[in-house]
């Protein structure tokens, strides 16, 4: 019974995160910020929404949703879910799932950016990968990294692209 409650949870995140990337949009648009139309976007919500469904599918459907609990991947869930967090409220309201640019603004040098250019990839990479093995959806561990690693590699430089100013 516990793992619906945790896909539900995971369903719910993902939810409320399209909210706050839907509010910080509307922000964004309001203080002169451009939206980078990215042909890509639709493959972002296909792998996300895919990735979910895959997980259905083979935890519940073929395996009747009888799991084992495994006490490192739960804390290895809650630790990307922290990271996760961070990344989100590092970037505040210039956070979004969309390419969208504020003119004259300095990039985020804070948190997780102060390391890294792209943590948010880095973790969802690895929910992509620990996710599906809490459910003990190994097809969907190994076929989703890859698929979010592809997308990836049209993102990112559409990403640095828009950053850099050369939209």
């Amino acid at each position: 019974m516990m793992w619906w409650w945790l896909y539900l949870f995971i369903i719910a995140q993902r939810l409320l995160e399209l909210a706050i990337a839907k509010y910080n949009e509307k922000w964004m648009i309001e203080q002169g910020a451009v939206k980078v139309e990215c042909s890509h976007y639709f493959l972002f919500i296909i792998l996300h929404s895919g990735f979910l469904f895959f997980i259905f599918i083979e935890s519940f459907l073929l395996k009747n949703g009888a799991l084992l609990l495994s006490p490192f991947l739960l804390a290895a869930f809650i630790i990307l879910q922290l990271l996760r967090v961070w990344c989100i409220t590092s970037l505040g309201r210039k956070w979004n799932t969309k390419i969208i640019v504020l003119p004259n603004s300095p990039l985020v040098a804070k948190g997780p950016y102060r390391y890294i250019k792209h943590p948010n990839y880095l973790i969802v990479f690895f929910e992509l990968l620990i996710i599906p093995l809490l459910f003990q959806a190994y097809v969907t561990a190994l076929l989703f990294p890859v698929l979010h690693f592809l997308v990836l590699k049209i993102r990112i430089p559409a990403e640095e692209l828009a950053l850099s100013g050369k939209f």
